[in-house]
């Protein structure tokens, strides 16, 4: 069986062997050293000032609009994973969705201003598979407009754009650390931040609203990150950049494979050094994607349409039509991508592909 994508594990000698810190300190939650030593680490690795690691990756989108303040309408993109959408729900707000970029996939920032109204407050957008959107344009006109900006980077762990990590743009950007991404910690995510002022709200927010131990600040939930998750982070971080060149020599294999067929991969924005976190490909008709689909899986093959459906079709939502990313949804297909797939396998995955062309 080949996946759509495979969890790296580290060795397990070397992850118990951060674990034992935990066991021999009897505290294995509530911010332990661990935690502590993972965002330093992390901070250093991605170069960016300061964040907050949690438990998981969805949680983050939800601080990050209650610690702005957001009410209202909040302007997103239809083409990401479904918590995106849900996050805006989740908080009270109503999300405004703006169609997408034909090529980049990310939310098209010239047909944002005719989205906003006087109920406006912010734009949530998503760096699809890592491809950043233009954070240039939407920066001006979030400060024409007096809006927040929060990024879903859940994709982004490693990628810079203009020679920095794509998690320093925006007011907020937030990161998913499932095992299913190239930088994971089991289960986790973290919330990233240039104000310094953001951080005491943000920090609260995500501990039950605590100030001190016999006090709270304000409102709160659980998103903190356990020990357990973080000596998982913590062995797998230093693998990160091989990681990195194991799927860049993959992708670039499935490139020189398909050049020759009519389907297209994902363009990336210039100025971007990627993480090759994944393999969109795009057909020409979602007849042909189904098609494709029903081959490999034929041969226990399992590609991921990735993202399907457009989120502005989803049932408990009404709102204007998106026909590039409704479009897009239907024909995208992820292929399998990790670090240790077979050269083979992705020959074998090619050759099926262009036997249903």
């Amino acid at each position: 069986m080949i996946p759509v994508t495979k969890t790296f594990l580290p060795p397990q000698v070397v992850y118990q062997a951060i674990l034992k810190q935990a066991w021999d300190a009897g505290w294995i939650t509530n911010r332990g050293a661990l935690v502590k030593q993972l965002e330093q680490e992390l901070c250093h690795y991605l170069q960016v000032p300061q964040l907050i690691a949690t438990t998981n990756g969805t949680l983050p989108l939800q601080i990050a609009i209650k610690a702005l303040d957001l009410r209202g309408e909040i302007i997103t993109t239809p083409f990401s994973y479904v918590a995106t959408t849900s996050s805006i729900v989740w908080e009270g707000c109503t999300p405004v969705f703006v169609d997408i970029h034909p090529e980049y996939f990310t939310i098209d920032e010239t047909k944002i201003e005719a989205a906003i109204t006087p109920n406006t407050t912010a734009i949530l957008a998503t760096h699809v598979y890592g491809n950043p959107c233009d954070v240039a344009a939407i920066e001006l006109i979030a400060k024409k407009h007096h809006l927040k900006v929060i990024y879903d980077a859940a994709h982004c762990f490693g990628v810079t754009y203009k020679g920095q990590s794509l998690f320093n743009y925006g007011d907020v950007s937030t990161c998913s650390f499932h095992a299913t991404k190239l930088f994971h910690t089991g289960e986790g995510g973290a919330l990233f931040f240039k104000d310094p002022a953001l951080y005491e709200r943000l920090f609260y927010h995500h501990n039950f609203g605590h100030a001190g131990s016999e006090a709270f600040q304000g409102l709160g939930i659980n998103a903190k990150m356990s020990e357990l998750q973080a000596a998982m982070g913590l062995a797998v971080l230093p693998q990160v950049s091989q990681l990195i060149d194991a799927r860049r020599l993959a992708y670039i294999q499935y490139e020189e494979r398909l050049s020759s067929l009519e389907v297209a991969l994902l363009q990336l924005r210039p100025h971007t050094q990627w993480n090759y976190s994944y393999c969109p490909v795009i057909f020409k008709s979602e007849a042909q994607l189904l098609k494709v689909k029903q081959a490999l899986e034929s041969a226990e093959i399992y590609p991921r349409r990735y993202f399907y459906p457009s989120l502005d079709t989803l049932p408990y939502l009404e709102g204007s039509s998106c026909p590039i990313a409704r479009s897009i949804a239907t024909r995208v297909l992820c292929l399998p991508l990790y670090h240790d797939l077979k050269r083979s396998s992705i020959d074998q995955i090619c050759d099926l592909i262009k036997a249903q062309l």
